[in-house]
């Protein structure tokens, strides 16, 4: 009995120091954050207690809910880009002459910057000289698009190096999980005369669907909370055409001083997150039997 309450202490002496950053570094600026969304207040003087004010006018605020919108939109990409990876990532597990080469092709995203990723779109994209209107122009179209300038295209333009900058982070785990299976699972299978895609679709998917199941969950909250190459590039606009929830909190905050909304904007953007995760995770365990 001793040994097993000295064991526990131990145990609490290290969890301990843990629990308390946790407790200081996330929970407790949640919990600032959603009483700063009850003040007015300019970042600097004196706070101005005006209850759920700032939550009714979010409630109405336009500028707001397009960028939901947009944040939606880049989500739901995000989760259907997963099937792209987890495609690429099942050829290469296979036996592949060059996988090894491709792998490491794939992960070069993974180690640029942000801000180093959106100076390199930003060039493909330009307007006269950029990579991807030279090529359209080289093919015969006169006048491509602005792409970051064009309120229709901003949004889509920057969707795709935000894909780009993923890819390997997702096709490594999903690697990963697919070498976990077991060999002699996929050989029993091709003795009995199964087909790739048949191995594919019945032993490896089902086997890795709680890895799945995380990716879609990091996916989708990750792209709702998503800021910084959108700011680079071109800053939410033109004219909000590319505003996300984030870049709208960062806007309100630091260029229109008005912290208690900014607090208000990223109180709610964490309810939507856990709200999502919910969710997807209530979805995914329905569909559990399936597989």
């Amino acid at each position: 009995m001793n040994k097993v309450l000295s064991s526990k202490k131990f145990i609490a002496l290290y969890v301990t120091p843990a629990l308390f950053l946790v407790l200081a570094l996330i929970y407790m600026p949640i919990v600032q954050t959603g009483y700063y969304g009850l003040m007015k207040w300019n970042g600097i003087g004196e706070m101005d207690f005006i209850g759920l004010k700032n939550y009714k006018v979010l409630m109405k605020d336009e500028l707001f809910w397009k960028s939901a919108l947009h944040s939606f939109l880049l989500a739901l990409f995000s989760a259907i880009s997963l099937i792209g990876y987890l495609f690429i990532s099942i050829i290469l597990s296979g036996k592949i002459r060059g996988a090894d080469l491709l792998r490491k092709i794939y992960l070069i995203p993974m180690l640029l910057a942000s801000v180093a990723i959106a100076q390199l779109w930003m060039k493909i994209y330009h307007p006269s000289n950029g990579m991807l209107n030279t090529v359209l122009m080289a093919i015969g179209i006169e006048n491509p698009p602005a792409w970051l300038a064009d309120t229709n295209l901003a949004l889509y333009a920057i969707i795709i190096p935000i894909i780009w900058q993923y890819a390997g982070f997702y096709i490594l785990i999903y690697y990963a999980a697919l070498k976990n299976i077991p060999e002699s699972l996929v050989e029993a299978a091709r003795i009995d005369g199964a087909s790739p895609w048949q191995i594919a679709l019945k032993i490896k998917l089902p086997l890795i669907m709680n890895v799945i199941k995380v990716t879609i969950v990091l996916a989708i909250v990750g792209s709702l909370k998503y800021f910084d190459l959108i700011y680079v590039m071109t800053g939410g606009g033109p004219n909000g055409a590319s505003e996300v929830m984030a870049s709208y909190m960062y806007q309100k905050a630091f260029k229109g001083f008005d912290f208690g909304y900014a607090s208000a904007i990223g109180f709610f953007l964490l309810v939507i997150c856990l709200v999502v995760t919910y969710i997807i995770r209530r979805f995914t365990a329905a569909n559990e039997n399936i597989y």
